[in-house]
């Protein structure tokens, strides 16, 4: 729709119609949109994928988001190169070739910023130490380290020595517990056991656990992930449970499948519920939040929103895709005495870039209120 929108303005505007040339610029750009909007279509079809290997349908599927991103930047440049044609007419000179260079910068700035997020921010991985305040923390849990990895996402986006790079950062924080709450990779033919190969090393005095995501599902891989995970000592916590002691403290470690969005959030997940111990519950989805509070887990430890993945903040507002499908996007949360956290992750979905929300280790560290 952008793509259309975008072209059909430049074949009417003043730019096109003064320069003939570019009609034949627009109209190849106008058969792009067509053949990849056909291409999204089809791609829909199983029987239509695995006529292709794996890398190239991610690819494919890449560049027609990364076309269809481009295409909405253009269109707002376009907008404000109107409002600068006309600010021209009231001017002469230096301040007219200003305003005509703006309007040049103004369109390569959707493929700059673009190119930024997928070269450069993408790859820029960092570790994110997040202390989480709780009310009634047991004393020997102050200070606990926690360790998350989510949204990993293996594939032509991620290789395999950027997730070691991120198993090597989590291990040098020297954690208590270690996580991996699910999206190891994005789709079927994708390099699951090269991830699951590096993920052996993680290492965290108490153990490494973990939730499965919904890309999981999609790929049909829980049961494996589950089962190879094991053999490893990555134990997936699938609504079940295991208590962890800390001096005299007990910690209840709690995780749950991945929790569609057309069904009751955490059914029965009430019954993971320790009395006495600090409740943790490790969920994909973060919207099981609220439920979860009112079950009784006083911190949440989700990912699954990549922090918005692409987000531009405009008169204070933030702006990304995960806004219309989750309150919690990225960060902190608090609700009543329980509290979630939301990770970016690691790994990318669709457009292999990433803006304002660089992939991530996250070092969680309790303390008390």
């Amino acid at each position: 729709m952008a793509q259309a929108i975008t072209l059909w303005l430049l074949l009417r505007g003043p730019i096109v119609r003064s320069r003939p040339w570019l009609r034949y610029v627009v109209l190849g750009a106008a058969a792009l949109s067509a053949v990849s909007l056909a291409v999204v279509f089809l791609l829909r079809f199983d029987r239509v994928l695995l006529r292709f290997p794996r890398a190239a349908v991610s690819w494919v599927q890449a560049i027609v988001m990364t076309w269809a991103l481009l295409s909405l930047g253009w269109l707002a440049a376009l907008a404000v190169s109107r409002w600068l044609m006309r600010a021209e007419k009231g001017h002469s000179g230096a301040r007219r070739n200003f305003l005509r260079v703006a309007r040049g910068l103004l369109f390569a700035a959707p493929a700059a910023v673009v190119g930024y997020g997928m070269f450069i921010q993408r790859l820029r991985m960092n570790l994110r130490e997040q202390e989480i305040s709780i009310a009634g923390l047991p004393a020997d849990l102050d200070g606990l380290k926690i360790v998350q990895l989510t949204d990993i996402h293996m594939g032509p986006f991620l290789s395999v020595v950027e997730l070691e790079r991120a198993v090597e950062i989590a291990n040098e924080t020297r954690p208590h517990i270690a996580l991996v709450t699910g999206d190891l990779t994005s789709f079927k033919g994708d390099p699951l056991d090269d991830c699951l190969d590096r993920l052996k090393r993680l290492r965290a005095d108490a153990g490494v656990f973990g939730c499965l995501g919904n890309h999981e599902i999609y790929t049909g891989s829980e049961d494996y992930v589950t089962f190879q995970g094991a053999l490893f000592g990555m134990r997936m916590l699938r609504q079940n449970h295991q208590v962890l002691r800390f001096g005299a403290a007990r910690l209840n470690l709690a995780g749950v499948d991945y929790q569609r969005k057309t069904e009751a959030y955490l059914q029965g997940a009430d019954k993971l519920i320790v009395p006495g111990a600090f409740n943790v519950l490790l969920s994909h989805n973060p919207d099981v939040f609220p439920v979860a509070a009112q079950q009784g887990f006083q911190f949440t430890i989700a990912g699954h929103t990549h922090g918005g993945q692409v987000r531009v903040e405009i008169l204070r507002q933030d702006l990304n895709i995960a806004r219309f499908f989750t309150p919690y996007v990225d960060g902190l949360y608090r609700r009543d005495n329980a509290a979630i956290f939301v990770s970016r992750g690691i790994g990318t979905i669709g457009i292999p870039a990433r803006l304002g929300s660089p992939p991530e280790v996250a070092l969680l560290r309790l303390r008390r209120a």
